[in-house]
């Protein structure tokens, strides 16, 4: 695994996605080549809900100030550090509840790493990271960016900190399917013709959720967004700090925000990237999403056009005409895959191939990348580039390995909300919505939130405002065309949270620190230093 730091970080990982997104299939992208991908999407969570524009539900409750008697045992611990992933890291295990509600049934183990600050100048504490998902691991995000590529001025005073949330990676983490069976479930037909097809997708969502009850019942129960915020405040005091410093990219923006709502009085300097909107229900998410991804291809598609190596028509063709070639191009594979030369003998599906494409749309700069993997399966009858774009978004490697991204994200948005959709009857329901909110992407995003409909762990969760009053200011990044977090949604957070401070990038892709604009960049980076957030209705570009 490449492990050096990349020029920007990588794309955040939403939670609740359209494709199998958030609960759903598919779920994102780590890129380890690209550096552990930043946001994907993943699907199927879902309540009733109004919009973004909304005020589904009720606020989150503040916890109480005071720390319960029964929970002193994990706020007093102590860390044992080590070294661990390179130079000037360290790693180190804590314990938390299972059940934070009865503390004696048991405890989890969690991982938790860290760089200490490097420079001088007063120190500000903690700097706690976490990429997205929900799945990512916050630690690999660490070790390969945040510790090495955030600007130096950050890391020079703050303690770069990272945990990975319950059931996620090396936290005990969620476990299903073996590899061989996540082949065959990434290569499901995703828009199923017929009873046959729809039976056979419904059936290996079954497989899916029945795998990860007998392999991780117990665990299923408690890997919500409200306890791994509860985990942060137990990191927060292990730590030292008094209030908790945090940057969250993507889910790790509902993570970010659920903490405040929690602990609005240990709440220091937030900020969240990319924003959830908690008062969504999972199809509100899904559609939101599906329009989402439209926008980015769109745009993807008036630049492929204008290059000579675009394979989805010339300059002259409108975005429409490039969508309906590649739509011919995923009906093609959907009767006949095509090689990849890969070593296990798979053929790209239309399945794959629109994850590969989907894939590409986080961010501009795999804008090329993804025009060569389709000259070469358009014109060459050649799978391979489109297979490694699906395999970066699903996190498989080589060898034929997952990583937990998909189980564990599937088990956090199942237990966050109620299933999008009760029945495959009511995905092809809602089949037309989807349709008209992207022609390319709707049909695969719709089934794709059909997985938490088989979960054996019903939901505990559901769509909710979050104020947090009384928190320190926080400051809530949204970007314009973001395929996977729409800019409404960050537009609604900002409203919901007592204290937030909008901050518009007017541009693509998915998450905003980090991706070349100085402008952004520098409103963050000033903030976490001094505490001052972005003048109201600051936009950059």
């Amino acid at each position: 695994m490449d492990t050096r730091p990349s020029p920007s970080p990588p794309p955040a990982r939403p939670r609740c996605s359209l494709l199998p997104l958030a609960a759903s299939r598919a779920t994102a992208r780590t890129a380890a080549a690209l550096l552990a991908a930043s946001a994907l999407l993943v699907s199927g969570c879902g309540v009733s809900g109004t919009g973004s524009d909304g005020t589904v539900g009720a606020a989150l409750a503040a916890l109480p100030m005071s720390t319960p008697s029964a929970l002193s045992p994990y706020y007093t611990q102590k860390l044992s550090w080590r070294e661990c992933g390179g130079p000037g890291f360290e790693c180190a295990t804590m314990k938390v509840p299972l059940d934070y509600d009865r503390p004696a049934s048991g405890d989890i183990k969690l991982a938790v790493a860290r760089k200490k600050a490097t420079g001088k100048g007063k120190p500000l504490g903690s700097l706690l990271v976490n990429p997205g998902g929900p799945g990512g691991s916050a630690i690999a995000y660490l070790q390969q960016y945040a510790g090495i590529g955030y600007p130096a001025e950050i890391r020079a005073r703050y303690d770069m900190v990272a945990v990975d949330p319950r059931g996620v990676a090396r936290s005990e983490p969620v476990e299903c399917l073996d590899g061989r069976q996540m082949d065959a479930f990434t290569e499901v037909d995703m828009t199923p013709d017929g009873a046959k097809e729809t039976d056979a997708l419904a059936g290996a969502d079954r497989k899916f959720a029945e795998a990860c009850g007998e392999h991780s019942a117990k665990l299923l129960r408690h890997v919500s967004t409200v306890e791994a915020a509860r985990d942060m405040d137990v990191l927060r005091e292990l730590l030292g700090d008094k209030k908790l410093n945090y940057v969250g990219a993507s889910y790790g923006t509902l993570l970010g925000a659920t903490y405040a709502g929690l602990f609005p009085h240990r709440t220091g300097r937030l900020v969240l990237d990319g924003a959830m909107d908690p008062s969504l229900d999972a199809r509100q998410v899904n559609l939101d999403q599906t329009a989402g991804f439209e926008t980015a291809f769109r745009a993807f598609s008036a630049d492929c056009v204008q290059r000579a190596d675009c394979p989805l028509d010339g300059k002259d063709a409108t975005p429409a005409q490039v969508g309906d070639r590649m739509q011919k191009f995923f009906r093609a594979l959907d009767a006949h895959p095509i090689p990849t030369g890969d070593a296990d003998g798979r053929r790209l599906t239309e399945s794959l191939a629109t994850i590969g494409v989907v894939a590409a749309m986080y961010d501009q700069s795999t804008w090329e990348q993804l025009r060569e993997a389709l000259n070469s399966a358009m014109d060459k009858n050649d799978g391979a580039g489109l297979l490694a774009l699906s395999d970066s978004y699903y996190e498989r490697d080589s060898r034929g390995h997952y990583s937990n991204l998909m189980m564990a994200n599937a088990a956090v948005n199942c237990l966050d909300l109620p299933p999008a959709f009760e029945s495959p009857e009511q995905v092809e329901q809602a089949l037309p919505q989807f349709e008209k909110a992207s022609p390319v992407f709707g049909p695969n995003l719709a089934w794709s939130a059909l997985n938490c409909t088989y979960w054996p762990v019903r939901a505990t969760g559901e769509p909710h405002r979050i104020e947090a009053k009384g928190a320190a200011p926080i400051v809530v990044v949204g970007t314009t065309r973001d395929p996977a977090t729409p800019y409404r949604w960050a537009q609604s957070l900002s409203r919901q949270l007592s204290s937030a401070h909008l901050l518009t990038y007017e541009g693509d892709g998915h998450t905003a620190y980090g991706r070349g604009s100085a402008c952004i960049d520098s409103a963050i980076n000033t903030y976490l230093l001094r505490g001052t957030p972005p003048a109201p209705g600051k936009r950059c570009t």
